[in-house]
């Protein structure tokens, strides 16, 4: 009965410290998990807009500097190694900026769907 109790205590141990091993690190000022999400999410619906034509290659060019811009910002802000709640803010307010012109620009009437990197001229109705 020992022997079978210890066992089950060896195997139940082995099982639950490593999990209560695993507490919550020590949260990093300088962590942005949300910014560099929605960073990621942007870019995927610029490439996304490539792809399918909706954006030009000069629209796509001019957005991924305005990625760029806010990557920028975020690299600023974590340069002291706190990104403060002013610096989250900015760089929101940024994205929510670049949100909209990701928007814009892929529902305009410009489009290349051949993909030959000049803008394609609307259909005409006659």
């Amino acid at each position: 009965m020992k022997s079978t109790s210890r066992l089950l205590l060896a195997v139940f141990a082995a099982f639950t410290l490593p999990v209560l091993a695993q507490t919550a690190p020590a949260k990093d000022p300088a962590t942005t998990p949300g910014i560099d999400k929605r960073q990621a999410n942007q870019q995927q619906r610029i490439d996304q807009g490539v792809k399918t034509g909706e954006l030009t290659s000069r629209e796509a060019a001019r957005l991924e500097k305005g990625q760029d811009r806010v990557q920028a910002m975020e690299d600023k802000a974590k340069a002291d190694g706190k990104v403060t709640a002013r610096e989250r803010a900015r760089i929101q307010k940024a994205q929510d900026g670049q949100s909209r012109k990701i928007a814009r620009e892929k529902h305009d009437r410009q489009h290349d769907r051949n993909h030959d990197g000049k803008k394609d001229r609307p259909a005409r109705n006659r």
